[in-house]
């Protein structure tokens, strides 16, 4: 009996190190993902203030800001693209950090790249692309267009959840930080769906399980 009780206390440690672990695992990838958002807010913010302008929009970027080669047509929208064909949402990235906003080098060459890539936009820590833009792809799809930034799709739904109770009012179609299916172009990943992300009483549903969420920090 008291081996059967030892080997039982060991079995009860083990399981507890394995879900303390996977807390710890959890709490990193909402820290990640809330330091993301917050990280590009500020820089957004700080660029707008600086060139009265706003990132990938900018129509002299290329003259103010050093190594800058595509401008934006200066609309005061964070287009996807704007009237030239310049998708302005992957410019942001270059624009904000050559002018010092963010780490990181994102790259634009000329005003014909059209998809985001490892070289010219950020990703979320489960690999998809952020994106910086004006839309109105968020929310429960009756929503104005407006700035915002996407996390990207892929993100487990109780990561979702638990970013929007830390940072916002934990509703997926209320407050600041909201759900989004969208994924940016070019890219070849399901896209996100309410379904198993969102609950029939228009909550986080997490016992959905679902492993291909998306949320929205609006500006």
């Amino acid at each position: 009996m008291i081996e059967i009780a030892i080997v039982l206390v060991i079995i009860g440690l083990l399981l507890g190190g394995v879900l303390k672990g996977q807390e710890l695992i959890t709490g990193a990838r909402v820290r990640n993902l809330i330091s993301q958002q917050d990280g590009t807010k500020a820089a957004f913010y700080g660029f707008q203030d600086r060139y009265r302008a706003l990132p990938g929009d900018y129509a002299t970027a290329s003259t103010n800001i050093a190594g800058v080669n595509v401008s934006g047509d200066g609309n005061g929208r964070i287009d996807a693209p704007n009237g030239g064909g310049v998708h302005e949402e992957i410019l942001a990235w270059n624009h904000l950090a050559l002018a010092g906003f963010l780490n990181g080098s994102y790259t634009m060459a000329n005003s014909g790249v059209s998809a985001p890539a490892q070289g010219n936009n950020p990703v979320n820590p489960y690999g998809v692309y952020l994106t910086l833009v004006y839309d109105a792809n968020w929310g429960n799809g009756t929503t104005p267009a407006r700035h915002n930034l996407k996390t990207g799709s892929q993100v487990p739904v109780e990561i979702m959840a638990e970013v929007d109770r830390k940072v916002d009012d934990g509703q997926p179609y209320a407050g600041g930080f909201q759900f989004s299916v969208y994924v940016p172009t070019g890219f070849t990943a399901p896209v996100a769906s309410p379904n198993g992300c969102i609950s029939a009483s228009s909550a986080w549903d997490i016992n959905g399980g679902n492993t291909n969420c998306g949320g929205v920090t609006l500006f």
